[in-house]
């Protein structure tokens, strides 16, 4: 015979009903989109006060050297007529037809690993644009000794001195390191064009002029010094040209309108100000908004205004020690990395292999991988292209070294924090409050070579 069981008598006041009675213990609302936002800690920040930051340099002679687009339809590759003048005896020529017909003159070809696409000291036939790969520029050391010169990648291009001398040589040698697609255009085929074109002659014969000027090694028009003299011999006269047209950065801005119900405002403040909870997250989001600007705007993000001259590929894909150290050595007081946290734990894997140990530098309190003494920086904004490839940025900061430095404006009316104001819209028929949430900011580069980017860096980790 079976007993049912009978339920126990409750002997004291539950869990769920003593809640009603309590007090929740709970935190603020919390937020996983907030990143250390190294970059805009360690920028040094100028007032603009009227909106627009001018860059004034000493008069530079532009040479072109710049990178060259492509246009892929399947399998055929094809250049960007317009990018054309970044090959430097084209520099300014803004003859859309004459471009357009000598970029339909450009021949693809296909290369493989290890292939001499051009031997140092043969006679220059042809320009090369590489469209995708990469080709070493390989010389002879003083002993004998094969060296490599540099790398050249996507949108690279060398032999374009045929361009203006008939008679050039390869400088170096030419020698992929990957598979890719170049395309070539033949001396020949450019004759031909020059030959019926009285546009496309004065341009190289402008461009020939320009060669002429005396510059420095950093393309500034020369300053006439007279030095290691004696006696009583006539001094050179001279005077520091300027830039006539300098640069010009407006403050750009990342807004958004925060709506929050009045009835919330009024019945819901305690023991939290739901406004201030509100607008503690919108200002974060905002301020992630404004650092993946700083990097990644095509007017004035630090990857988009990197010189030419200060860009660098990888030798061999990850970003080993020498990769840094030759980012390092193109300027002078770099006072920071900033490299994607993939790209940084990249670098360690390839330290590792060599049983080096990189720097440890402590930043207020922080403790970050170093190398050289210069500390790198975590950024999650800078882009991984493909899944597999990223860059690395190395800058000088400061107004007064010359480098890269933050542009905000304080003092803006209903200022909440500097550069950022808050500003209260209205109520609407809705019973609904909006409040404008601003932040104005942008970034300049005071000369060239305060900004270098390392880039093509591989961090896929190799298969074990």
């Amino acid at each position: 015979m079976t007993t049912e069981a009978h339920p126990q008598p409750q002997l004291s006041l539950s869990t769920n009903a003593a809640r009603n009675l309590a007090t929740t213990t709970k935190t603020v609302p919390q937020m996983q989109g907030i990143s250390s936002r190294w970059l805009l800690r360690r920028l040094p920040w100028v007032q603009v006060s009227g909106g627009t930051y001018r860059v004034n340099r000493r008069l530079s002679y532009a040479v072109g050297r710049g990178r060259v687009s492509f246009v892929q339809t399947g399998s055929a590759t094809r250049v960007v007529p317009p990018s054309l003048t970044e090959l430097p005896a084209l520099r300014g020529f803004a003859d859309p037809g004459l471009l357009t017909e000598l970029a339909s003159r450009f021949s693809q070809r296909e290369f493989e690993p290890g292939e001499l696409l051009a031997e140092a000291g043969a006679p220059v036939d042809e320009v090369l644009l590489i469209a995708h790969g990469k080709v070493n520029r390989v010389g002879t050391g003083p002993y004998g000794d094969a060296t490599v010169l540099g790398v050249l990648a996507d949108g690279d291009h060398d032999g374009d001195t045929v361009l203006t001398q008939p008679d050039a040589t390869w400088s170096a040698g030419l020698r992929s390191t990957t598979a890719g697609t170049l395309l070539a255009l033949p001396r020949r085929a450019f004759q031909e064009l020059t030959e019926r074109s009285a546009e496309l002659r004065a341009q190289l014969a402008a461009h020939l002029d320009t060669a002429a000027v005396p510059v420095n090694r950093k393309g500034e028009a020369e300053i006439d010094l007279a030095s290691g003299h004696s006696g009583e011999p006539e001094l050179p006269g001279t005077f520091v040209d300027y830039e006539l047209a300098p640069r010009e950065y407006e403050l750009s801005v990342a807004q958004t309108v925060l709506r929050v119900h009045s009835r919330v405002a009024d019945l819901y403040n305690d023991p939290m100000n739901q406004l201030e909870e509100q607008l503690k997250l919108t200002i974060e989001a905002l301020r992630e908004r404004q650092e993946y600007e700083l990097v990644n705007n095509p007017d004035f993000g630090l990857l988009h205004n990197a010189d030419n001259s200060q860009r660098i590929s990888s030798y061999s894909g990850p970003p080993t020690p020498d990769d840094l150290d030759e980012l390092l050595s193109m300027r002078r007081g770099t006072r920071l990395l900033l490299a994607h946290p993939k790209a940084i734990a990249a670098f360690g894997r390839e330290c590792s292999k060599r049983g080096i140990y990189p720097d440890s530098v402590e930043i207020n309190g922080h403790a970050l991988p170093g190398w050289r003494g210069v500390p790198i920086f975590p950024c999650g904004k800078i882009p991984i292209d493909g899944g597999h490839s990223t860059s690395i940025l190395a800058m000088r900061t400061g107004a007064d070294e010359q480098g890269v430095v933050g542009l905000w404006q304080t003092g803006i009316p209903d200022e909440y924090e500097p550069g950022l104001n808050v500003r209260f819209m209205g109520i609407d028929p809705k019973a609904v409050m909006s409040y404008l949430v601003s932040a104005y900011y942008s970034a300049a580069v005071l000369v060239p070579d305060a900004l270098g980017v390392l880039e093509n860096v591989e961090i896929a980790r190799p298969d074990a």
